[in-house]
């Protein structure tokens, strides 16, 4: 059996698989993962509780239809900051992490700093929370946005 060594703890293949199916279904049952996996139910419940506690599995949680929620307007947003020594980048991570229309931040190496990406309800509300709060974020110099046109692949969809 193949085991890949990652950060203090090793998983091998039905730990793998067992991952896979949680990420195809969240809410598979015990009884169904260790059919699939050939286990009986408490050694596989019992990897997935290794699996919960060494940190493989951060949670569960509804991923939720945006469109029906009339939140399917995205935009992404390059935004460049007018410093980036650790303490303008820590006051930056703090404060966007509050915004709850930013979806995604990642810190981008390249021409620009930051990427988010924002739902909103429209471009009128996008416009609203651009100039009010992620233009008013710490030491954000800039800002450059992109308006997706349709969702072709999303995580968890």
């Amino acid at each position: 059996m193949s085991k890949i060594k990652q950060e203090n703890s090793e998983i091998d293949t039905i730990d793998r698989k067992i991952l896979d199916l949680l990420v195809e279904n969240a809410r598979i049952s015990i009884t169904e993962i260790s059919t699939a996996v050939g286990l009986s139910k408490t050694p596989c419940a019992l990897r997935l509780q290794r699996l919960i506690s060494d940190g493989y599995i951060d949670g569960f949680r509804a991923i939720l239809n945006p469109k029906k929620l009339g939140m399917d307007h995205v935009a992404f947003a390059e935004v460049k900051l007018s410093d980036t020594k650790e303490k303008a980048l820590t006051a930056f991570n703090t404060a966007v992490r509050k915004i709850k229309e930013v979806e995604e931040c990642h810190m981008i190496a390249g021409r620009f700093d930051y990427l988010l990406k924002i739902r909103t309800s429209d471009i009128r509300r996008y416009r609203e929370v651009l100039g009010e709060k992620i233009s008013s974020l710490p030491n954000v110099a800039s800002t450059s946005t992109s308006v997706a046109m349709e969702s072709v692949k999303e995580s968890g969809r």
